[in-house]
């Protein structure tokens, strides 16, 4: 079989299933990568290329939910295939939403999980391709989120504010961001914004994220002291609003 160069992660803390699908992806032709938890997941995707990930939902310390929306927050868009035995309708849902491809519930046929998974990584490189069509060497794929007069450039960790006046922000407020436009009229809480936007290794108090979305009110808002696009649930997270 030819030497595949596509480079898969593989997240699942069952030493057994870890090992049965690190073999059958390697004669697969894949180079794989293997991890028990969610931490470390995150930390492969941050250091190295990583062309599609598997992944648990139930992992030890951070879930697979969690692991799927702090990818996405920081900009990885590698096709993720969930693979677990959660496999209800609204947890289906709640994996899509995160950013997920695909899903496959357990138990499982190997060869389905290495058809889907071939799917996933010719999907993604058309998408990569379509993308850079018309240019060469020039990325198209520009992310830009309106808010009212202003707008986000993710992709380049950007805002232009109300006024028009363009700033560099930092990776942590380009998560926030993203996190809060991307769950459009829901209270999201506190603790998901600890956990996906600072992670474990820094847990800053929650006064923090309030700081942050003073500058967010600052940047965008028509009033800051009259709110109408980032919101304070007392006692419970942070809602973003959208203004037809």
């Amino acid at each position: 079989m030819p030497i595949n160069s596509k480079r898969i992660l593989v997240v699942e803390d069952d030493p057994s299933l870890q090992k049965m699908l690190g073999m059958n992806l390697k004669a697969d032709g894949y180079h794989v990568v293997c991890v028990g938890d969610g931490i470390d997941a995150l930390e492969v995707v941050r250091n190295q290329r990583i062309d599609a990930v598997i992944l648990d939902v139930m992992l030890p310390v951070l879930d697979g939910f969690q692991v799927c929306n702090t990818m996405r927050l920081e900009g990885h868009k590698m096709p993720i295939l969930f693979l677990t035995a959660k496999n209800s309708g609204p947890e289906r849902v709640e994996g899509l939403k995160l950013g997920a491809d695909d899903y496959l519930g357990k138990p499982f046929n190997v060869e389905e999980l290495l058809l889907r998974l071939a799917r996933l990584i010719e999907q993604s490189r058309r998408s990569i391709e379509k993308g850079s069509a018309g240019s060469v060497g020039v990325a198209l794929d520009i992310e830009v989120y309106k808010i009212g007069a202003g707008e986000v450039r993710f992709d380049k960790f950007q805002i232009k504010n109300h006024e028009g006046v363009i700033k560099q922000i930092s990776k942590r407020e380009s998560m926030l961001l993203k996190l809060l436009t991307s769950r459009v009229g829901d209270v999201v809480s506190r603790e998901e914004i600890l956990e996906s936007v600072w992670g474990y290794s820094v847990y800053p108090s929650t006064r923090t994220i309030d700081n942050y979305l003073l500058g967010f009110r600052k940047y965008f808002e028509p009033n800051p002291k009259k709110p109408i696009y980032f919101h304070s649930v007392r006692g419970v997270g942070y809602r973003f609003e959208e203004i037809c």
